[in-house]
């Protein structure tokens, strides 16, 4: 007997997911494959990260710790907010999370009701539409293209809103499209969420990567009722560690603790003890260098992608993507990625995984390698477009 519940029906695979698994694939069999399809960087986890990991492992910190998260990473979270951003955020409103993708999870199981509807970019990252649905939400996409910056605007949500909306659900630096919403953005949002009485919820993962202004605020700052979701994947550069945060209002933080507390019991505590040196200054001024890195490989590409035919519709601001637009250079996004990654061993992503808005006319490119394979990857695409 197979009867999974009707909710499977609606969450679709991840593409970029088992487009990465079949690059795999290939690479088994002896092809070069360059991955420019996961939005994971490529730098390794700093080393005074790893050393607090061995050293908290020497020590037996392994056990279980508060279903809210070591008390010492939550205090250390809510004085980087201080020193980076010069904004007070309690400490006892930060929530450490198994990744962003914990805090999403714990997010929508706490505040959506069978039918609330969310408001959502389209094109956006598609895993945060099917959480809603998995906890009996209803993600409603919202078209965005390069006249709002690829991110909504008060008068797009106004033409959205309806008597069942709950709240909204934005992110800056945006996936796909690395674009940012400013200090003022952000507060118009929450303004007009605010006035109808509904959630407001900040996805700031690539928080810190930031190329052409520096990461000087964060919607924290917008008001204590906002939710905000980060993570040490992107910027930190622990991916595998599973590790993130929320910032909770604070009369939703009990409530948050008693889905923790019985949905995943508590964070890898290894990796919160390692996840303590993280701001150190050694290890900030690594991750440092390593934006720049990021920023000159964003140059480089973004140009080579624009002289071969792709048109660069969103400038990215932050992350490591960029999303082009590719119509003039193929029919449909994914066949071309597939044959992409068949024929030149190349790998992007389709903008199938984003959205409903134009997906067939836009790609992914992740700059998370360095600029020698990124320089082979041009190459190779300027071969199969006769370029």
């Amino acid at each position: 007997m197979y009867r999974p519940a009707r909710r499977l029906a609606d969450i679709q695979p991840f593409h970029v997911v088992e487009l990465f698994t079949r690059a795999h694939q290939l690479q088994a069999e002896g092809r070069d494959i360059i991955h420019m399809e996961l939005g994971e960087p490529d730098f390794g986890t700093p080393e005074p990260i790893l050393n607090a990991a061995f050293n908290a492992l020497k020590e037996g910190k392994t056990r279980y710790t508060q279903a809210l998260g070591l008390p010492e990473l939550r205090t250390a979270i809510a004085e980087f907010y201080g020193t980076k951003y010069g904004i007070t955020v309690a400490a006892s409103r930060i929530v450490i999370t198994h990744g962003a993708s914990g805090a999403l999870n714990l997010a929508f199981a706490c505040l959506a009701d069978p039918g609330s509807e969310w408001l959502l970019s389209d094109p956006g990252y598609p895993c945060n539409r099917h959480i809603i649905r998995t906890y009996e939400g209803q993600a409603v996409g919202i078209p965005v293209d390069a006249s709002s910056n690829f991110q909504p605007t008060p008068e797009l949500l106004a033409d959205y809103w309806r008597p069942q909306t709950a709240g909204v659900l934005v992110a800056s630096p945006a996936n796909p499209t690395g674009t940012l919403l400013s200090r003022e953005d952000i507060a118009g949002l929450a303004d007009f969420v605010r006035q109808r009485d509904g959630h407001f919820i900040v996805d700031e993962i690539y928080q810190g990567l930031t190329y052409d202004e520096a990461a000087t605020h964060s919607a924290c700052a917008a008001g204590e009722d906002i939710w905000v979701i980060n993570s040490f994947s992107k910027y930190f550069q622990m991916t595998g560690w599973r590790l993130g945060w929320m910032v909770v209002p604070a009369n939703y933080v009990r409530d948050i603790e008693k889905l923790a507390q019985n949905l995943v019991l508590c964070p890898s505590t290894p990796a919160q003890h390692a996840a303590l040196a993280a701001f150190s200054p050694v290890t900030i001024a690594i991750l440092e260098e390593r934006r720049a890195e990021f920023r000159r490989r964003r140059d480089y590409l973004g140009k080579a992608l624009s002289n071969m035919g792709f048109l660069i519709t969103a400038q990215p601001q932050g992350a490591f993507y960029l999303y082009c637009d590719c119509s003039k250079l193929c029919r449909d996004s994914f066949t071309f990625a597939c044959d992409l990654l068949e024929k030149t061993g190349v790998a992007a992503t389709p903008g199938l995984d984003f959205g409903s808005n134009q997906p067939e006319k836009h790609i992914r490119f992740a700059y998370t390698t360095d600029i020698s394979r990124l320089e082979e990857a041009v190459a190779r695409l300027a071969r199969y477009l006769g370029r």
